[in-house]
């Protein structure tokens, strides 16, 4: 007890702060997302994402080369096509995106991780077939399967199924593991809610739904329990990285995840948390560089490995300083 026990003594000295520290950030925790669209000849600066910016395709060995450069150990690649149908075509290609942005990248030691949905390949602006109204869980399924392997032969590090249709995990881990990508892992966005965070992806992408939205198979923000039946369920079926997307509002479930599962667990910082941020900042409401380490050590401390966020190369330089 006080005066005896003094907090304080291991707070005065910032040596020895440094030295307790218990939560310690490092580049190699951070996973940068990037868009690269088809439509534009330069860099295109997202309006409600600023600092971030999406890549013609004939620029993707540049844009790897400046990540690679800060230490970064990994990337995770989206793509906006020229064209869009039904089914979603453009993801499974072989002169996809994706897969045209990855054959560039493997030139460097980058990790590229595809991500794999149909949201930004849809005219619908949906995550697989609609018929009726609805996604078709089977059918879309196959074509989950189709793009995971067209993925792959790009030279795919990893794919990160985010689509969150029942039965993801198994249909594309047999896919991959028939073609001979068995070495290949899955990050799957496992808990991944029908948040509001995800705004500005969606302009970056341009993936908004044309009608309706994705609370009939993204997770209900309310639930947590329903997260770790989820979590599971992929592990189950494969899964070999586990995601919970946002990470900010999910603390808690991020939390649980760890200290359920002896599996690596990625949390992303979604747009919105990063739009946040920035807006604040410039109002000069916030010092924006100590709230996005502070942000960031939250995610690691409750326990995340890797961290998806738009602010990984401003953490890099900082880290790197």
């Amino acid at each position: 007890m006080f005066p005896d026990v003094r907090l304080r003594r291991l707070r005065y000295n910032p040596r020895v702060r440094d030295m307790v520290r218990e939560t310690r950030l490092s580049v190699e925790d951070l996973i940068y997302p990037m868009f690269f669209d088809e439509t534009i000849d330069r860099p295109r600066e997202i309006p409600s994402m600023p600092g971030v910016s999406a890549y013609p395709v004939d620029m993707a060995a540049e844009a790897a080369a400046e990540v690679e450069a800060l230490g970064i150990p990994a990337v995770m690649l989206f793509g906006v096509p020229a064209k869009k149908d039904d089914k979603g075509s453009g993801a499974w290609i072989e002169d996809g995106v994706v897969q045209r942005v990855t054959r560039s990248m493997k030139e460097s030691d980058l990790v590229v991780i595809a991500d794999l949905c149909l949201c930004e390949y849809t005219s619908h602006g949906h995550c697989g077939v609609v018929r009726e109204g609805e996604i078709v869980n089977y059918e879309t399924l196959e074509l989950y399967a189709r793009t995971a392997v067209s993925q792959a032969e790009a030279g795919a590090d990893m794919i990160a199924p985010s689509g969150m249709m029942d039965g993801t995990i198994m249909v594309i881990r047999r896919a991959l593991d028939d073609e001979g990508y068995h070495r290949i892992p899955i990050m799957s966005y496992a808990a991944k809610y029908a948040s509001a965070f995800y705004g500005p992806f969606r302009d970056a992408a341009d993936s908004a739904p044309q009608f309706g939205d994705r609370r009939s198979h993204q997770m209900d923000p309310a639930n947590a329990r329903e997260a770790i039946r989820e979590v599971e369920m992929d592990i189950s079926e494969g899964a070999d990285i586990v995601m919970v997307k946002p990470a900010l509002p999910y603390l808690d479930v991020i939390r649980d995840v760890k200290q359920l599962f002896n599996l690596p667990v990625a949390a992303y910082n979604v747009s919105g948390e990063y739009a946040m941020i920035k807006a604040a900042a410039a109002n000069g409401w916030i010092d924006e560089e100590r709230v996005v380490m502070e942000s960031l050590a939250s995610i690691k401390r409750a326990g995340a490995d890797l961290i998806l966020t738009y602010f990984a190369k401003d953490v890099a330089r900082r880290l790197g300083d």
